[in-house]
């Protein structure tokens, strides 16, 4: 049997950005997506500290050492500027390996989202 378990989790990013008629996605800093394991097209749940808006998209990877962190698209109607979000991954494992798997868990500076 498979379940499903946290892969990674970047924590307690501000949003730098919402751009409403961009395709979709969420746009991420690249270094904060290598840190977290979190690859390009990959499915994140975005959870909203400020409003508890959750909801899910793919990332793409945004320029490195930026702090860049942009909802697209409809999401952008979820956050403000500013906003801190926590983004989470998942994959499923077998039991066994779920057990001992470790995620992947960072947390960038809060004011500028780069890590220390």
């Amino acid at each position: 049997m498979k379940i499903e378990v946290v892969k990674s989790k970047i924590h307690r990013v501000k949003v730098t950005g919402a751009d409403l008629n961009y395709i979709g996605s969420i746009t991420i800093d690249e270094d904060l997506m290598d840190a977290a394991n979190i690859i390009k097209g990959e499915k994140v749940q975005i959870v909203n500290n400020n409003n508890g808006e959750r909801l899910e998209t793919y990332a793409i990877p945004g320029p490195r050492n930026t702090g860049e962190l942009t909802l697209n698209g409809a999401a952008a109607r979820k956050v403000a500027v500013g906003d801190i979000l926590i983004l989470i991954t998942y994959a499923w494992m077998e039991i066994e390996e779920a057990k001992t798997f470790e995620p992947a868990m960072i947390f960038p500076n809060e004011e500028n989202n780069l890590l220390t």
